[in-house]
């Protein structure tokens, strides 16, 4: 595919509508009119992540994604410590967004059962990530369409009616606090930032799919850059327009989902139930993006024989007619289906931070790479190096300073990332090491790093 269809799956995977009601209404929860410098901070922070992902996806487009990368750059421990992040993150996310869909369905059929609804959902959009990837592009891109039409419309609600000062907003933010107004403080500001990052979360996707990317060195740079800068724009605009729309803070801060709130006290039901349906297709069009990505990833593991000979060599099937790798579509939409029975809070607690780590890991990749010169065969270089990968560690560091702060999701899943990570490259250290045949492979044939 060109670089189009790239874009529209990699924006897809972001899932901007999500992105806006289910973080943004979590940030504005927390953090009030503080949400603007939360979306603002975060939108640096992923830029600078974004120029390190398109340097390294330019040297190295290939579908293992963060565990080849890190696999050539840094060692095959650390490669394995980012699979195991991104195959038990794959399934337990895709349950999560699926059980994000059932919510909002649920606003425009009463009664609906969550379970049945994201059972069906990442069943059918495991069905549809089998399809030629060319097909699944123009999919998605009708979706996203969809989802761009229904911020759009909230993005007019706020700023066609504004009743809220910008000024005021940016220079003294306030946050709800036992239901009373009172400015917000950086401590929480700083613990919402970390949930805002997740918002533009999913411009690193487009690395999995280089190998189905014509003239991917040259192309996927630019892919990885352009995607964060929509979904920056798209999610960013609807946040301001509710900021300075709404009428009466308390009640939308106060409210279970501030976003639909909103909504719903500006333009009515029948509106709210449009944009919420609006949602429900993005959340769905984010599964078949996310179906698509997860099993490429897994796909590269049976590739370089991460497992037992038979496992490995059904895992790299790829179907006949679309050239899809199938198997692994199956195999990770079944464990997502399985995760779906899992705790909503456990899925949160277990999901929540595995991307920070990652980020952690590919900004030291894109160092030791650059003056390694084992990036070098890639035809992009990131601007104002080593400056942008170090301002991006030093970013992150305070993301974990503050995610170790909240003792209720923060902590815990750091900690079960911790345990992920362990146990993955110890799995390669202990077991795969001392066997023959594993490598990690491209489309080409090997890369840097064997076992």
């Amino acid at each position: 595919m060109g670089g189009a269809g790239a874009l529209l799956i990699t924006l897809s995977a972001i899932t901007p509508a999500a992105s806006v009601f289910i973080v943004g209404s979590d940030v504005i929860a927390r953090a009030g009119t503080g949400a603007f410098i939360c979306f603002a901070a975060a939108a640096a922070i992923s830029l600078l992540v974004a120029f390190v992902y398109a340097e390294l996806a330019s040297a190295f487009p290939v579908t293992g994604a963060e565990y080849s990368i890190l696999g050539s750059v840094l060692g095959p421990s650390w490669g394995f410590m980012a699979l195991g992040l991104n195959l038990v993150g794959a399934g337990l996310g895709q349950a999560l967004t699926a059980r994000g869909l059932a919510l909002y369905l649920a606003v425009i059929v009463p009664g609906a059962s969550s379970l049945p609804i994201a059972l069906v959902a990442v069943i059918v959009a495991s069905g549809l990530a089998v399809l030629n990837i060319r097909a699944n592009a123009k999919v998605t891109g009708a979706f996203l369409a969809l989802e761009l039409i229904a911020l759009a419309v909230m993005a007019a609600l706020g700023f066609f009616h504004p009743h809220q000062s910008l000024t005021r907003i940016v220079l003294h933010p306030m946050m709800l606090a036992a239901g009373v107004l009172k400015p917000a403080s950086w401590r929480v500001i700083g613990l919402a930032t970390a949930s805002a990052i997740f918002a533009y979360n999913g411009y690193g996707n487009a690395v999995s799919l280089g190998e189905e990317l014509h003239h991917a060195r040259s192309r996927i740079a630019t892919v990885v850059i352009v995607s964060l800068l929509i979904a920056v724009v798209v999610e960013f605009a609807p946040v301001i327009a509710v900021l300075i729309g709404v009428k009466d803070p308390r009640a939308i801060f106060a409210a279970a989902a501030p976003m639909p709130a909103f909504i719903a006290s500006a333009a009515g039901p029948a509106i709210a139930k449009a944009i919420s349906l609006g949602v429900a297709l993005a959340i769905f069009n984010a599964l078949i993006a996310g179906a698509l990505i997860n099993a490429r990833q897994l796909y590269a593991t049976g590739r370089d024989r991460v497992w037992p000979g038979p496992i490995s060599r059904a895992i790299e099937r790829t179907h006949p007619r679309f050239r899809s790798p199938w198997v692994a579509t199956a195999i990770t939409g079944a464990v997502s289906a399985a995760a779906c029975f899992l705790r909503l809070d456990t899925l949160i607690v277990l999901t929540a931070n595995g991307v920070v780590v990652l980020y952690f890991g590919v900004c030291l990749a894109a160092i030791v790479g650059r003056l390694r010169g084992s990036t070098a065969m890639g035809a992009y270089r990131m601007p104002l190096f080593p400056l942008t990968p170090i301002l991006a560690l030093i970013a992150l560091c305070g993301v974990l300073w503050a995610d170790l702060q909240d003792l209720a999701v923060g902590l815990p899943s750091l900690a079960a990332s911790l345990v992920v990570m362990l146990l993955f490259a110890g799995y390669y250290r202990f077991w795969l090491r001392s066997r023959a045949g594993w490598a990690l492979r491209g489309p080409d044939g090997d890369l840097a790093a064997r076992g």
